[in-house]
């Protein structure tokens, strides 16, 4: 059915003249007459009855006036909360890991707050596997993730640009002395991991593994910040994403050992689904993260530069 039918009823049903609201409605009084006539066809009912030379809705015509002005005013709300402007409004559900939650995503969340007021964020924490896992299911309209680079038929991988991973240890840790750390110089140490499922302790202990290298002990957080201090009170070792102890490298409560390897290597990455559809506030996200990324690189310190590879 055409709702154009229901608007035509409508004003008939307001004028009470077929004559006066084919005036109103721009159309020819054989136009008006016909989209009743459909109406009635459509319903099995008589809408109109002729009293002398007015008319009068029906029972009939009385109830579908209800439905009409009901369902016209549910059109003219979609129709409101798909504007450009409307769109601006609501909330937007992103999955994170910690890292980049605390030191990456900020200054972009700050500038979409200020310029999109009526949007609201709302930030879940979790690791890579279930962040992907909640894009999928609709939790997330989308997360960002530190990983290396996969292919998800389902998903939309957006690269980001390559996050330093560093491993850290306190200032006075034996191997901070040397010029060079290889996988193998870490055999014996005790290390202090993320939680399991992290994508970057699990790169680590596959090149350990790869190294032969035997690890002590192992303490396991869910936090950055319990990781920075515990490895600053010597109680092992650890592989973070630089921009989380950028400032403790700096003021030397840590420090970064000269280690690389090639496939200690992770990427920032949002992430969102194939059939999402994308709403204004994503698209202006997305596009926020595009034109300002270049100005949020991190650098390492000048200190043991040439080592990191």
């Amino acid at each position: 059915m055409d709702t154009r039918y229901l608007q035509t009823f409508r004003e008939v049903a307001k004028c009470q003249s077929f004559t006066r609201a084919a005036e109103v409605l721009g159309y020819a009084q054989s136009s008006v007459t016909t989209q009743i006539q459909n109406l009635e066809t459509e319903f099995g009912v008589t809408l109109f009855e002729r009293w002398g030379r007015k008319i009068r809705l029906t029972h009939a015509g009385e109830a579908l006036l209800g439905y009409s002005d009901q369902v016209l005013a549910i059109l003219d709300e979609a129709k409101g909360n798909f504007s450009e402007q409307a769109q601006m409004a609501g909330t937007l559900s992103i999955g994170t890991v910690e890292s980049l939650a605390a030191f990456y995503l900020p200054p972009f969340l700050q500038k979409f707050r200020k310029e999109q007021p009526r949007m609201r964020m709302q930030l879940h924490p979790g690791i890579c596997h279930d962040l992907r896992q909640g894009v999928k299911e609709g939790k997330y309209d989308f997360a960002f993730v530190l990983d290396w680079m996969q292919d998800h038929p389902e998903l939309t991988n957006m690269n980001l640009g390559e996050e330093k991973l560093v491993v850290v240890a306190a200032p006075d840790h034996p191997l901070t002395k040397k010029e060079r750390v290889e996988a193998k110089d870490f055999s014996g140490e005790s290390w202090i991991f993320t939680e399991a499922g992290c994508s970057y302790r699990s790169i680590m202990e596959a090149v350990l593994r790869d190294a032969e290298a035997t690890i002590d002990m192992t303490l396991e957080f869910g936090s950055l910040e319990a990781i920075k201090q515990c490895v600053s009170y010597d109680l092992g070792i650890a592989l973070v994403p630089y921009i989380a102890v950028a400032e403790e490298a700096k003021n030397g409560t840590l420090a970064i050992l000269p280690f690389s390897h090639p496939e200690v290597r992770v990427y920032r990455q949002l992430i969102y689904h194939k059939k999402k559809w994308m709403s204004q506030a994503l698209l202006y996200f997305l596009e926020l993260l595009t034109n300002e990324n270049q100005k949020n690189n991190h650098e390492f310190p000048t200190k043991n530069v040439e080592n990191m590879g």
